[in-house]
C-alpha cells in the first residue's frame, strides 16, 4: 500500500475540467502500490518461509490481483457512467448497505494504513534512536506522530495538495533506493546461501508449507492495495479506457519489484538472520549484505516515502468520504468543501480517528503488524465486492453489447478474484474478521444518519440479516478483547 498518489491528482480541490492522461494514471497506481509495504517485505517473507514458499506465494497474489486489476479493467470500460468505482461499484450491484459497507471499509482501511505508517516512522527512527522510539508505539514516538498528523491536516486545509510537484519528489525519493537496493543484492548475491534458505533454511521451526504461504498472505494483500489508484480518480481520466490500462501497467511492473526485493535477501544472509532484523526489515537486510550505510540508505527512502504516502492517503480518506457524501451513501456534511475546495469536515473525520488509533497501539502487543494486517482485512471486503460486481456485469450482458466475446473471459477473471479475495479472508483468520466487524458495527451509525437525510428505507429484507451477522460478530469481537481471548 501507498504513496503518494493523490499528490499528484486533481483531487477534490480540483476544478472538473482538469484531467489525466494515461502517464498520469499509470503513474498513481505505480505510486499507490511502492510504499511502506514494500519496505518490509524481506522480514515479514522470512519469519514465515524460504523462497520456495515465496515464489508460491507471489504466484498465489499475483494471479488473483492480476484477476482483480482485469476486473477493474473490465469495469471501468464497460460500466463509464459509475466514477468513484471501488465502492460505486458495490451499490450498483448489491444495494445500499453494502454500498455503504464497502465505502466504509476502503475508508477505515486508508485510515488504518495512515496508522501503520506513523508507526513504521517510529520505527524506523528507533533504529537509530532506540532509547527515545523504540518500536514505534513508545510515548515519545506516538507524540512526535499526533504533531504530524496535524501538521499535514492543517496544510491540507490550506491547499497545499495542489502543489503537484511534490508526487514526483516523493516517487523518485522512494524509487531510487529500492532500485539500487535490487542491484546491491544482485551484485551481492550468494548462489550457495540462497540454495541453503530455498526449502526453509537452518534454524527456522518446521512449518508445512500450507502454513508458510498461508503466513504471507496478508502482507501481499496490504503490498497491493493501490492497484485501484486509477478507479478511484476514474471521472478525472482523458479516456476511460486508460483507468483499465493503467491499472494493468502499474500492477505488472511493481509486481516485479516487490518480487525482487523479496526472493533476493535470501542470498546474502541466512532466513533466520533475515527474519530477526527490524522494521523496516529492507534496511536490515540490506545492512547484512554491505554494511551500516545500507541501512541508513533504506531509512531515509522509508521516511520520504512514508511522509509521501501520509499526504496521498490523506486526501484518499478525505476523497472518499467526500464523494460517499455527494453520492448519499454517507451524511451529506462530509461533501461540504472549505473556500479551498478542500472537503473540511471528511478530512477532520479522518485525522481524529487516526490521532485514536495511534494512541491505541500503545497497548498494542504488536502494533506494527497488527495495523498492517487490519488495513489488509478492512480493503479486502471492497475488492471481494468490486469482483462480485464484475462477475455479475460480464453475467447479465451490460456494456457488452459491441464486444458480446469478452462476457465469457471476463466472467472467468472476475470468478477468480472472487475466489482468492475469499481465500484471504480465510488465510487472515477469525481474529481479523471479527475485529473488522467490531469496527464495521458502530460505523453503520453513518449510514443511518444518511438514510435519514434521505427520509429512506433503511434496510431491505436481505440487509437486514447482513446488519444482524455483522452485530452478533461484532460483540463477539467485543467479548474477545474484554476478555483477553483476542489481542491487537
Amino acid at each position: 500500500m501507498t504513496s503518494s498518489t493523490a499528490s499528484s491528482t486533481p483531487s477534490v480541490s480540483s476544478k472538473s475540467e482538469q484531467k489525466l492522461p494515461l502517464s498520469s494514471l499509470t503513474a498513481m497506481v505505480i505510486g499507490s502500490m511502492v510504499g511502506a509495504g514494500i519496505f518490509n517485505l524481506p522480514g515479514r517473507f522470512a519469519t514465515a518461509t524460504g523462497p520456495f514458499g515465496a515464489l508460491i506465494a507471489w504466484a498465489i497474489a499475483g494471479t488473483g490481483m492480476y484477476m482483480l486489476a482485469r476486473v477493474f479493467q473490465a469495469l471501468a470500460e464497460k460500466r463509464p457512467d459509475i466514477d468513484n468505482g471501488v465502492f460505486a461499484y458495490a451499490k450498483a450491484g448489491f444495494g445500499d448497505y453494502v454500498g455503504f459497507l464497502s465505502a466504509f471499509g476502503y475508508w477505515i482501511g486508508s485510515v488504518l494504513g495512515n496508522v501503520f505508517y506513523w508507526v513504521l516512522i517510529g520505527t524506523t527512527l528507533g533504529r537509530f534512536f532506540p532509547q527515545i522510539f523504540g518500536d514505534g508505539t513508545s510515548v515519545i514516538a506516538i507524540i512526535v506522530s499526533l504533531v504530524g498528523v496535524w501538521a499535514f491536516h492543517f496544510m491540507i486545509l490550506r491547499g497545499v495538495k495542489e502543489a503537484t510537484y511534490v508526487n514526483t519528489i516523493v516517487t523518485v525519493a522512494k524509487i531510487v533506493p529500492l532500485i539500487l537496493a535490487v542491484l546491491l543484492f544482485v551484485f551481492f548475491f550468494n548462489y550457495s546461501q540462497f540454495s541453503e534458505n530455498f526449502f526453509g533454511g537452518v534454524g527456522m521451526p518446521d512449518k508445512s508449507l500450507v502454513a508458510q504461504v498461508r503466513d504471507t498472505m496478508l502482507i501481499t494483500v496490504f503490498v497491493f492495495i493501490g492497484i485501484e489508484g486509477a478507479s478511484v480518480y476514474s471521472r478525472y481520466a482523458t479516456k476511460r479506457s486508460d483507468v483499465g490500462v493503467a491499472t494493468i501497467l502499474g500492477f505488472v511492473g511493481v509486481t516485479g519489484l516487490m518480487v525482487a526485493i523479496t526472493l533476493l535477501p535470501y542470498a546474502v544472509a541466512p532466513r533466520a538472520a533475515i527474519s530477526e532484523v527490524a522494521n523496516p526489515s529492507l534496511a536490515g537486510a540490506l545492512e547484512l549484505a554491505v554494511g551500516h550505510w545500507g541501512a541508513v540508505l533504506i531509512s531515509i527512502g522509508v521516511l520520504i516515502s512514508v511522509l509521501g504516502a501520509f499526504l496521498a492517503w490523506t486526501l484518499i480518506c478525505a476523497e472518499v468520504l467526500f464523494a460517499a457524501g455527494k453520492s448519499q451513501d454517507m451524511p451529506r456534511l462530509f461533501a461540504a468543501q472549505n473556500s479551498n475546495k478542500v472537503p473540511a469536515i471528511a478530512l477532520w473525520l479522518s485525522n481524529i480517528v487516526v490521532s485514536l488509533f495511534i494512541i491505541s497501539t500503545y497497548w498494542s502487543r504488536d502494533a506494527f503488524n497488527f495495523m498492517l494486517d487490519m488495513t489488509s482485512v478492512t480493503t479486502l471486503l471492497p475488492y471481494l465486492l468490486v469482483a462480485a460486481y464484475g462477475a455479475l456485469v460480464a453475467r447479465s450482458g451490460v456494456g457488452y453489447e459491441t464486444t458480446p466475446n469478452e462476457r465469457g473471459r471476463d466472467q472467468i477473471f472476475a470468478w477468480i478474484a472472487v475466489v482468492y479475495t475469499i481465500f484471504m479472508f480465510i488465510a487472515a483468520g477469525l481474529k481479523y474478521v471479527l475485529l473488522m466487524t467490531v469496527l464495521f458495527a458502530p460505523g453503520t451509525i453513518l449510514y443511518f444518519w444518511a438514510r435519514w437525510e434521505q427520509k429512506a428505507r433503511l434496510f431491505t429484507p436481505v440487509e437486514l440479516g447482513l446488519f444482524a451477522v455483522t452485530l452478533i460478530a461484532a460483540a463477539i469481537g467485543v467479548y474477545g478483547l474484554a476478555t483477553g481471548l483476542i489481542t491487537p
